[in-house]
Formats: structure tokens, C-alpha cells, sequence
């Protein structure tokens, strides 16, 4: 059905066929049938037509309809005269065609928004599946993550024994971090947000975790969709850049800006962080 509903040609070369095969079959029935009945056939041809086809081939096999019945089958015969009797038989075959128009219309909007709907299930399924594999993927990752943090600060406590809790404090920061952003990307709405908004919120995240409340962000990023993957990639870099920048561009200063920005170059995307922060050493080779 929804091939003929979506061809024009197809669903009106329906109605004139099963019109002109309902008048076929009227005249051969005419000698059997009693006085009246001139729309006997019609019927369902206008009802199958609009089933089918749609309203515009339901409505032109009605109006075909009508004016045959009217011509072949209402007295005076061959004529569009219009006896006071059978004014009140076609006022009804009008009446009941455009009910079963308005009534298989209404049908096909329903059966139109339920596939749709289930279109939009199967898609909103595929997405939450693929999204459960990554979270199986990531977990594993960050996991082993985690377990590299606590290795580092560990040897930073071996070796300074002094260190122990600040090392303590900066994996417990780092792993929070690593939670927001997770907590923030596993949003079944992740992959639809614009990435400018995406990466604003990210850094506030991060600065939040930080409590540098004196530092802001500022973003500039270009208006392009990313898969889950590399948006999960490129959100890890940018919150341990900006983790970096927020303990050892600001370590000595009470506010500051850090600026990050997405542009298209060509057929690439160029990632850029910078800060206004108290920069390199002099001595830095």
C-alpha cells in the first residue's frame, strides 16, 4: 500500500481502473438487478481506491464514481438531469463516500505516526545497545585507568613520603573528574547535544571538581556531529588538558581563562587549549 500511496501516477491510474471496471460490472448486472441500486459497484471501488491509494485517489474515484452512476444508472438515462427523486440517492452516495474517504485517511494518519513511532523505537534500541557495548568497552578502560592513577601516586608517596596524602587527594580528584565526564557522555541525549554546549559543560565539570571557581572557560567550537567514540576520546583529552592547565598554569594566581577551540580545516578538526596562565619556565627546553 505504501508503494501506491507514495506514486501519484500509480494511485490514480488505480481509481479510474476500478472505476471503469465497477461500470463494467454495473452494466452487465443492470438486467439482473431491480429498479435503483445505481451505485451498487461504486461502492467499493472508492473504498478499496482510497485503502490503497490514498485520499486523492479516494476523492477522484468518487467524483468518478458519482457522475457515472449519475449518467448510466439515475433516469432519465444517458443524461445529467437531475429528477427531484434521485437528488436525495446521490446527496447519500455523497455523503457515504466521504465518510469512507475521511475514515480510511484518518487510518492511514494513525498506521503513518505508528511507524513512525516504531522507527523511532528500533532507533532509539540500536542506539541504547550500541551505547550499553561502549559502556562495557569503557568501563574496562577506565577501570584500568584508575588503576594506573593510584600506581603513579603511589610511587609519588614511596618516594615522598610527605606527598602521601596530596597524592591521595590529586587521584581522588582525578578519578571524580573521570566520573563526571562518564556520567555526562552515557546520557542517552549525548550523541544529539551540540558539541559547543557539550564542552562547555565539560569544563565547568572539571573546573567544579577542581574548586576553582575563579577560573573560567571559554569555547569556541565548530557546529559538527561526532560519533560516541571519538566524542568520548577527544572528552578524556580535553579534561586532562584542562585538568593540567587548572593545576599548573593558575598554581600561583587567583583567576585566570582557559579558551578551547574546535575548528574545521579542511577535511580535519583542530583541537586548540590555551590558557592565560603564568606559562613556561625560562629554562624549559
Amino acid at each position: 500500500m505504501t508503494m501506491w500511496r507514495h506514486r501519484p501516477l500509480l494511485g490514480y491510474g488505480l481509481a479510474v481502473v476500478l472505476c471503469g471496471a465497477a461500470l463494467a460490472l454495473r452494466l452487465v448486472a443492470d438486467d439482473m438487478l431491480p429498479p435503483g441500486f445505481p451505485y451498487l459497484t461504486f461502492f467499493p471501488a472508492v473504498v478499496i481506491t482510497a485503502f490503497v491509494a490514498g485520499t486523492g485517489p479516494g476523492a477522484v474515484a468518487s467524483v468518478l464514481s458519482f457522475f457515472a452512476a449519475w449518467y448510466f444508472f439515475v433516469p432519465p438515462l444517458h443524461s445529467f438531469a437531475l429528477p427531484p427523486g434521485a437528488a436525495a440517492a446521490q446527496g447519500f452516495f455523497a455523503l457515504v463516500v466521504v465518510v469512507d474517504v475521511a475514515l480510511i485517511a484518518a487510518m492511514h494518519r494513525a498506521n503513518d505516526r505508528l511507524h513512525a513511532e516504531q522507527q523511532r523505537t528500533a532507533a532509539l534500541y540500536d542506539r541504547q545497545k550500541m551505547l550499553f557495548q561502549e559502556l562495557q568497552h569503557r568501563v574496562a578502560n577506565s577501570m584500568t585507568f584508575v588503576a594506573s592513577i593510584l600506581h603513579f601516586q603511589k610511587r609519588l608517596a614511596s618516594a615522598e613520603p610527605a606527598r602521601a596524602v596530596g597524592a591521595l587527594d590529586e587521584a581522588q580528584q582525578r578519578i571524580g573528574i573521570m566520573a563526571r565526564v562518564h556520567r555526562r557522555l552515557y546520557d542517552p541525549a549525548a550523541v544529539d547535544r551540540p558539541l559547543a554546549e557539550h564542552f562547555a559543560a565539560l569544563c565547568a565539570d572539571v573546573i567544579a571538581g577542581s574548586n576553582r571557581a575563579d577560573i573560567r572557560c571559554e569555547t569556541q567550537v565548530a557546529p559538527v556531529q561526532l560519533d560516541l567514540t571519538r566524542l568520548i576520546a577527544l572528552s578524556l583529552f580535553v579534561s586532562e588538558l584542562v585538568t593540567n592547565s587548572l593545576k599548573h598554569a593558575f598554581a600561583d594566581r587567583p583567576a585566570g581563562c582557559i579558551r578551547l577551540t574546535l575548528a574545521e580545516e579542511g577535511a580535519m578538526l583542530v583541537l586548540t587549549l590555551a590558557d592565560d596562565g603564568r606559562g613556561l619556565p625560562p629554562d624549559y627546553a
